[in-house]
């Protein structure tokens, strides 16, 4: 377990020091606080935490509570539209506090949570004041004015984010020793979207509570959120043990075949910089990332002396070789989420000319996602140090994969990679260790890429 540094627990302290003082006139007479509304809306949010914490509860909802996402942040905005600043962040105390966490130590990460989204709850709430937000879900003969309100929950819950994520952003500084620009990189980013959609559910959930239905008509918006938030975490676990699973064959591959050591991260990762120049994003991305990193893993159905063979490939055992895509496609057939990936495995050794394998397609034929990493695997097969062949610098890697482009390899996908390579660079790696500094010669002679079916 690593110890948490004392600039983390300083910035806790701190941290917890400063939600008090900001809960601590709810407490003080004369407070204006409205004692049955804040105790309810503290009461939703430490019961919304419960499952996570109640491992009976926990199971009785399958084990997939959704905990630490912002699930039950609309609480919480919803406090900072209908409560005086210092309620707000009394309200977010006890479900924080109750919050479960993965990691010790836990008293210390429940006390971080609990301040945190207290200091959050405490500035948005501020800010909705600020803006009109009491008068506009205030009780009266026409109700609350919901266009009038939208405003002031809109600017609530982006001050509520970008309070969160500056303290978030802090605490990885000091506990991680991360440069403060690095620890707050893309944290925004992330948590702007959701937070600006938990305000309008917390928005809902305060017109409801101003109206005439009264409290229990805004339980109703939790219910479709945290159905939702539930499904969305099924999701999650459902990929990562998919994640899993991928991470387990990969490393069996890698045990296998000594001299492919890393070989399979760094294809997924050349794949993905082909893939952003041809335009793709988000889910496509991370389908050609799968491919890549899976492509070899068909490997584990082939014979290790065949994988492990120094000499030159028997025309028998170049058979065997060449049946490992059809190994892989089985082998990951079942997993759903991989979709395209599944044919790049089958396909990345087909040529544009139909000379390649397993069916000898051609062109448009092949799959993209499996033209992406044809180009890939045989860029780092190139570009690594093997137990036969020394390394080729990226240049006439590069030169080489011009040259067979259009007999074996889409052009498109060449020049994607030269222009991805160009802007990012490459840094190659050995993949197999070497006796004595000396790599042994190459086992044929011939371009390498026409070579990528063998062991790799």
């Amino acid at each position: 377990m690593k110890p948490l540094p004392r600039t983390a627990r300083a910035y806790i302290v701190c941290a917890a020091l400063g939600a008090g003082a900001c809960a601590l006139p709810a407490l003080l007479p004369p407070s204006p606080t409205p004692w049955a509304t804040a105790g309810l809306l503290a009461a939703l949010y430490a019961l919304c935490e419960l499952p996570a914490r109640c491992r009976l509860l926990g199971r009785a909802l399958g084990g997939s509570v959704p905990m630490g996402t912002g699930s039950f942040f609309p609480v919480l905005l919803a406090a900072a539209l209908l409560l005086p600043p210092a309620a707000a962040a009394l309200a977010a105390l006890p479900g924080g506090l109750l919050a479960r966490v993965e990691e010790p130590p836990a008293g210390w990460r429940r006390a971080w949570r609990a301040s945190a989204t207290a200091l959050a709850a405490w500035a948005a709430a501020h800010t909705a004041t600020a803006l009109g937000a009491p008068a506009a879900l205030g009780s009266g003969p026409g109700g609350p004015v919901l266009p009038h309100a939208a405003l002031p929950a809109l600017a609530a819950s982006l001050v509520f984010c970008l309070v969160l994520t500056a303290l978030d952003g802090g605490i990885r500084a000091t506990a991680d020793g991360l440069p403060l620009r690095a620890a707050w990189r893309g944290l925004l980013g992330r948590a702007l979207a959701p937070h600006l959609v938990h305000g309008l559910a917390g928005l809902m959930m305060g017109v409801l509570w101003r109206s005439p239905h009264g409290p229990a008509a805004a339980l109703l918006v939790m219910l479709p959120m945290y159905i939702s938030c539930w499904v969305f975490a099924q999701y999650h676990h459902e990929r990562a043990a998919h994640q899993s699973t991928i991470r387990a064959l990969v490393q069996a591959v890698d045990i296998k075949d000594s001299y492919t050591r890393g070989h399979s991260e760094r294809v997924g990762h050349a794949s993905v910089l082909i893939a952003r120049e041809l335009g793709m994003d988000g889910d496509r991305l991370d389908t050609v990332r799968f491919a890549g990193i899976l492509h070899d893993v068909g490997k584990l159905g082939v014979p290790t002396r065949v994988l492990r063979k120094d000499g030159p490939l028997t025309p028998e055992e170049r058979r065997i070789i060449e049946l490992h895509p059809e190994y892989g496609h089985e082998m990951v057939r079942g997993i759903g989420f991989l979709g395209e990936a599944r044919d790049a495995v089958l396909h990345h050794h087909e040529r544009i000319d139909g000379s390649g394998y397993p069916y000898g397609l051609r062109g448009e034929e092949i799959p993209e996602c499996a033209r992406v990493v044809a180009v890939a695997d045989a860029f780092d097969a190139m570009t690594s140090t093997r137990s036969y062949s020394r390394a080729r610098p990226v240049a006439t890697a590069l030169a080489e994969l011009e040259r067979c482009a259009g007999s074996q390899f889409d052009p498109r996908m060449v020049a994607a990679l030269a222009r991805a390579l160009a802007r990012h660079g490459w840094r190659t790696a050995v993949t197999a260790d070497e006796a004595g500094g000396q790599v042994p010669a190459p086992r044929t002679p011939g371009p390498l890429p026409a070579r990528t079916e063998e062991p790799a």
